[in-house]
């Protein structure tokens, strides 16, 4: 059965990192669709999934991407593929919050090793 999500009614809300938000819109195991937002200033943890693959795609903002020794920066309405293996992070490096969809094939719990 098909079950319609959005910000206001996602499958779950989270926190993360420091003062991070997201939303599950979907998560299974072979897919998992969300939307973070990531204040002003704040990054995440350096780290890779062993099989999952990732597409961050920026809604709001401009956003740095730390992808192995490489630093890529997205702007609004741009998006990142990042294959499996490849050692990772997002970085709000700007003075506004950001916003991002997330997809993981296949969704990464279990599949995230920090470093």
């Amino acid at each position: 059965m098909s079950v319609k999500v959005s910000i206001q009614a996602p499958l779950a809300h989270y926190q993360w990192g420091d003062g991070c938000d997201g939303w599950n819109f979907v998560e299974e195991s072979t897919l998992s669709v969300k939307q973070e937002r990531m204040p002003a200033g704040t990054s995440e943890v350096l780290h890779y999934h062993q099989h999952a693959q990732q597409f961050f795609f920026i809604l709001k903002g401009s956003a740095m991407f730390e992808i192995e020794d490489e630093r890529i920066i997205e702007n609004e309405m741009e998006g990142i593929h990042i294959p499996a293996g490849k050692q990772h992070r997002i970085i709000n490096h700007t003075t506004s919050a950001i916003e991002f969809i997330l997809s993981s094939q296949p969704s990464t719990m279990g599949d995230r090793v920090n470093l």
